[in-house]
């Protein structure tokens, strides 16, 4: 399956910019077993990247994976300029600078890569000595938020000029502007709000949120609403409790079909919304990872080895908390 099918002006703001200093470790001691886990992840994509910055497996040489594995490398504090895998970070860089057009900044082929690429740009803005990335990183946000502007639903869904919407496409876009807020990038509030307010049509009297309705609440839609309510830091509703509980009663859920693109949006959703919730699962899913991690690195499964292995280093990222999004 193509990573485009994964799952799947007023009031603007503009965010002070957040340091983004390497290294820079949280007081909170990390486990061994995560330092190794992690580090052997780092060490296989490193190996495995192609000169021009994509992998050959599956889904590598899609630009919303590099940028996940562009992250995973900046989450674990690795220094972006001058530090052992500055260039397998320089190169991921360009590649996904390589891929976006000139004519609207779009980058690849869906809004899943464009959403994905534009958070690595966000997360590398400020931290990563190249010059191309704020231009780069303001053509990216317009072209999320022209999107929006001619979507019915106002939110996102496969292409720029789609007219419905989905909870995935438009979770991953909510995301990446708050990633390109927090580096500074102007961000209008009803940008956020519209897509907000679309997220929240979509969850049900439980908490669950549902694909493109209330309806048919999952797992793993639910902990990407949570996400993008807990970064827009609005978690005093009765609707963000809900989908709490929710996602707390599936914390020994593990999902068959997309265990990397679950596990990622889950551990965010814990972090920023129930400290004890998180450290249970946090624990859970080391033990899971840390157990089903190949010899050589990587994690097994059909979308491919450099999104397997980025999404779940990510999942075990908000250890290290060194990234502004991973922040609480």
């Amino acid at each position: 399956m193509k990573f485009t099918h994964l799952i799947i002006a007023s009031g603007i703001t503009l965010a002070p910019s957040f340091a983004q200093e390497f290294p820079r470790r949280p007081d909170d001691p990390i486990p061994a077993q995560l330092e190794t886990v992690y580090e052997r992840g780092l060490s296989y994509l490193a190996k495995n990247q192609n000169e021009n910055g994509a992998w050959n497996d599956t889904m590598g040489g899609e630009p919303g994976v590099v940028g996940l594995c562009v992250i995973a490398f900046l989450a674990h504090g690795e220094d972006p300029n001058h530090g052992p895998h500055a260039e397998n970070i320089r190169k991921g860089l360009d590649y996904i600078l390589s891929r976006q057009r000139e004519s609207n900044g779009y980058i690849g082929s869906s809004m899943y890569n464009h959403g994905f690429a534009t958070l690595a740009l966000a997360e590398a803005y400020g931290a990563v000595d190249e010059p191309k990335l704020a231009p780069a990183l303001e053509k990216a946000v317009e072209l999320i938020l022209s999107a929006q502007s001619r979507n019915g639903a106002g939110a996102w869904r496969y292409t720029p000029d789609s007219r419905d919407a989905d909870t995935t496409v438009t979770g991953c876009q909510l995301v990446a502007l708050f990633g390109a807020r927090n580096a500074g990038i102007p961000v209008p509030d009803e940008a956020i709000k519209k897509g907000l307010a679309y997220m929240a049509r979509c969850r049900g009297g439980d908490g669950a949120y549902g694909y493109t309705s209330a309806g048919g609440g999952k797992t793993t839609l639910t902990a990407i609403g949570v996400t993008c309510l807990a970064l827009a830091k609005e978690k005093d509703g009765k609707g963000f409790q809900k989908s709490v509980e929710y996602l707390n009663d599936q914390l020994n859920y593990r999902e068959r079909h997309y265990p990397y693109y679950f596990e990622y949006y889950m551990s965010q959703a814990l972090f920023h919304s129930d400290e004890n919730a998180w450290n249970e699962w946090n624990a859970k899913n080391l033990r899971y990872l840390a157990a089903s991690q190949r010899p050589d690195g990587s994690w097994p499964g059909n979308k491919g080895e450099s999104f397997n292995t980025s999404a779940a280093l990510l999942s075990l990222a908000l250890n290290y908390r060194f990234l502004p999004i991973y922040e609480k």
